[in-house]
């Protein structure tokens, strides 16, 4: 059967999974009806179906022939703690969660693949679909890692793509080595002296030192990192006091920290540490911080990346191919799997009219005519890789 004849086919039905997802939107770990309705359709599709790594996680393996090679492809599947606002007629039906970053349209994507291939059976080789849980919060892909993922489903390879709203629609873009920042957040608190605002001679106040320490972290990435090593420090909450004449016994500082580099990484983390104690010191108070290291770098390897490039011209023409000027600092878990596998991860662009939603935005909606460029370029992405 030719691919776009396959496609065509099976489109209606898809665009009902993947409103059907939206509509039924799950967090993290807990995707229970979304991995249920996966593997029932990969096992009617004669996939050999596994389930339960990472609670939820879910891997559909297919073989063709006799060849030894084997690839893998990701779709996550969890939504967000997000309250919709978008006013369709398939919105979530659960309070406070939504799909906001397109993972319904990522696990639909890879159900049309997987029946594409089943189809077809055009492939000489392995080919494991792995469906990951939590991917927004737990780290559902090192969960699967951590728990055998690739010593049960042995890849040769794998491959994960996003959607992407700020790039022109059915735009492939891509780099090798670094594609996505590794995200940390430090919890400072301040320890002072509360006492009557009337009376501040008699306290310590963590607001002023705690303000002092904002601005002082302002100087790490200008005068402390390299101008060519990218990199982020930002003071995303301060939580401090209650009225105008109360001054509090503490203040707390919540910090988003992003870089590529493991050196700068862990410079960061030294001198905002250093600073914080520091200037806590200087003000006759202490300070605590929490320092939670949370995803490492996505790191594309140049031999996928270049066959991911190589293919994609193939499939849109090089004019819809384009090698990314600088990576995102946005961060993604798909980076255990290429800390373990060689393999490539990319965008796929969805802009048509300019007005459309960023990800992680309460109006934002998945764009369905995008669909089928996703399940004709995973099919064509396997075959050609288990045809080598």
């Amino acid at each position: 059967m030719k691919l776009s004849a396959s496609i065509d086919n099976a489109m209606p039905e898809l665009v009902a999974i993947r409103r059907d997802f939206h509509a039924h939107p799950e967090l993290g770990l807990a995707e229970t009806r979304t991995s249920a309705f996966v593997a029932r359709h990969l096992e009617a599709l004669g996939f050999e179906v596994t389930t339960g790594l990472a609670k939820t996680g879910v891997v559909g393996t297919l073989s063709c022939g006799t060849g030894s090679r084997s690839i893998g492809i990701r779709a996550d599947m969890d939504a967000l703690p997000i309250a919709e606002e978008t006013g369709l007629d398939y919105a979530s039906k659960t309070p406070g969660l939504m799909h906001a970053c397109g993972h319904d349209g990522h696990t639909a994507m890879l159900l049309g693949a997987a029946r594409a291939l089943a189809e077809r059976k055009n492939f000489n080789g392995t080919i494991h679909l792995i469906f990951q849980p939590a991917e927004e919060n737990a780290g559902g892909a090192k969960i699967m890692v951590d728990e055998g993922l690739f010593e049960r489903f042995p890849c040769d390879a794998v491959f994960a793509l996003h959607n992407e709203p700020n790039l022109p629609f059915g735009q492939f873009a891509l780099c090798d080595g670094p594609i996505m920042a590794a995200v940390d957040e430090a919890r400072i608190t301040v320890h002072g002296r509360g006492g009557h605002g009337a009376e501040p001679q008699e306290t310590a106040d963590p607001i002023v030192c705690g303000a002092s320490i904002v601005m002082a972290l302002q100087t790490v990435v200008a005068r402390n990192i390299h101008p060519m090593d990218p990199s982020v420090v930002t003071v995303g909450a301060f939580h401090a006091g209650s009225a105008s004449n109360i001054i509090p016994e503490r203040a707390e500082i919540v910090v988003g920290i992003r870089s590529f580099d493991p050196a700068v990484r862990d410079e960061l983390e030294r001198r905002i540490r250093m600073i914080a104690k520091s200037q806590a010191q200087s003000f006759g108070m202490r300070a605590t911080v929490d320092y939670e290291r949370s995803y490492d770098a996505t790191v594309n390897h140049k031999a996928e990346t270049d066959f991911l490039r190589e293919t994609a011209i193939r499939f849109a023409g090089a004019d819809h191919v384009v090698d990314l000027q600088r990576p995102f600092m946005g961060s993604e878990d798909f980076a255990y799997m290429l800390k373990e596998r060689p393999g490539s991860y990319f965008f796929l662009g969805s802009r048509v009219t300019g007005e459309e939603k960023s990800l992680h935005h309460p109006g934002y909606n998945f764009n369905d005519d995008l669909l089928p460029i996703g399940v004709a370029f995973w099919t064509e992405l396997a075959e050609a890789y288990l045809a080598r």
